[in-house]
Protein backbone atom coordinates (compact mmCIF):
# COMPACT_ATOMS: atom_id res chain seq x y z
CA UNK A 1 0.00 0.00 0.00
CA UNK A 2 1.52 3.26 -1.15
CA UNK A 3 0.12 6.79 -0.95
CA UNK A 4 0.92 10.19 -2.34
CA UNK A 5 0.81 13.35 -0.25
CA UNK A 6 0.18 16.53 -2.19
CA UNK A 7 -1.42 19.95 -2.10
CA UNK A 8 -4.40 19.89 -4.47
CA UNK A 9 -4.61 22.70 -7.02
CA UNK A 10 -7.60 24.98 -7.30
CA UNK A 11 -10.36 23.78 -9.58
CA UNK A 12 -11.13 25.43 -12.89
CA UNK A 13 -14.34 26.83 -11.39
CA UNK A 14 -12.47 28.77 -8.68
CA UNK A 15 -11.24 32.27 -9.29
CA UNK A 16 -9.65 32.75 -5.87
CA UNK A 17 -7.15 30.75 -3.87
CA UNK A 18 -9.56 29.65 -1.12
CA UNK A 19 -9.39 26.02 0.04
CA UNK A 20 -5.98 25.50 -1.56
CA UNK A 21 -3.90 25.54 1.62
CA UNK A 22 -4.81 22.01 2.77
CA UNK A 23 -2.83 18.88 2.01
CA UNK A 24 -4.31 15.59 0.83
CA UNK A 25 -3.29 11.95 0.90
CA UNK A 26 -4.53 9.53 -1.75
CA UNK A 27 -3.66 5.89 -2.19
CA UNK A 28 -1.97 4.86 -5.42
CA UNK A 29 -3.92 2.12 -7.23
CA UNK A 30 -2.37 -1.33 -6.99
CA UNK A 31 -4.69 -3.03 -9.48
CA UNK A 32 -5.62 -1.93 -12.97
CA UNK A 33 -9.12 -0.81 -13.86
CA UNK A 34 -11.23 -3.05 -16.04
CA UNK A 35 -14.61 -3.00 -17.75
CA UNK A 36 -17.34 -5.01 -16.09
CA UNK A 37 -18.47 -7.69 -18.57
CA UNK A 38 -22.16 -7.44 -17.63
CA UNK A 39 -22.73 -3.68 -17.32
CA UNK A 40 -19.73 -2.29 -19.18
CA UNK A 41 -18.85 0.11 -16.37
CA UNK A 42 -15.19 0.71 -15.63
CA UNK A 43 -14.17 -0.35 -12.16
CA UNK A 44 -11.66 -2.23 -10.12
CA UNK A 45 -11.30 -4.26 -6.99
CA UNK A 46 -9.13 -1.70 -5.21
CA UNK A 47 -11.41 0.29 -2.88
CA UNK A 48 -8.54 2.24 -1.31
CA UNK A 49 -8.38 4.50 -4.37
CA UNK A 50 -11.74 5.94 -3.27
CA UNK A 51 -10.25 7.26 -0.02
CA UNK A 52 -8.89 10.81 0.16
CA UNK A 53 -7.73 12.19 3.50
CA UNK A 54 -7.30 15.92 4.17
CA UNK A 55 -4.76 17.49 6.51
CA UNK A 56 -3.98 21.05 7.59
CA UNK A 57 -0.24 20.69 6.87
CA UNK A 58 2.25 18.44 5.13
CA UNK A 59 3.81 17.49 8.47
CA UNK A 60 0.46 16.18 9.75
CA UNK A 61 0.01 14.03 6.65
CA UNK A 62 3.53 12.61 6.90
CA UNK A 63 3.11 11.89 10.62
CA UNK A 64 -0.19 10.07 9.96
CA UNK A 65 1.38 7.94 7.20
CA UNK A 66 4.32 7.01 9.41
CA UNK A 67 2.06 6.12 12.36
CA UNK A 68 -0.10 3.93 10.13
CA UNK A 69 2.90 2.29 8.43
CA UNK A 70 1.97 3.60 4.98
CA UNK A 71 4.73 4.15 2.44
CA UNK A 72 4.33 7.57 0.87
CA UNK A 73 5.65 10.01 -1.71
CA UNK A 74 5.47 13.76 -1.08
CA UNK A 75 4.77 15.97 -4.10
CA UNK A 76 5.74 19.58 -3.46
CA UNK A 77 3.48 22.21 -5.04
CA UNK A 78 4.70 24.34 -7.91
CA UNK A 79 5.27 28.00 -7.19
CA UNK A 80 2.50 30.30 -8.35
CA UNK A 81 3.35 33.40 -10.32
CA UNK A 82 0.53 35.91 -10.21
CA UNK A 83 0.90 39.04 -12.32
CA UNK A 84 -0.96 41.94 -10.73
CA UNK A 85 -3.49 43.45 -13.12
CA UNK A 86 -5.88 46.35 -12.90
CA UNK A 87 -9.22 46.58 -14.67
CA UNK A 88 -8.43 50.16 -15.65
CA UNK A 89 -5.52 48.90 -17.80
CA UNK A 90 -8.09 47.69 -20.35
CA UNK A 91 -8.95 51.32 -21.14
CA UNK A 92 -5.47 52.90 -21.18
CA UNK A 93 -4.75 55.21 -24.09
CA UNK A 94 -1.37 53.59 -24.68
CA UNK A 95 -2.90 50.10 -24.96
CA UNK A 96 -1.78 48.30 -28.11
CA UNK A 97 -4.58 47.28 -30.44
CA UNK A 98 -4.04 44.45 -32.90
CA UNK A 99 -7.29 44.79 -34.83
CA UNK A 100 -7.61 44.28 -38.53
CA UNK A 101 -10.94 44.81 -40.24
Amino acid sequence: MRARIFQPPKTAMQSGWGNTKDWAMEFIPTHGRRADPLMGWTGGGDTQTQVRLSFDSREEAVAFAERAGIRYDVELPQTRHVKPKAYADNFKYSRIENWTH
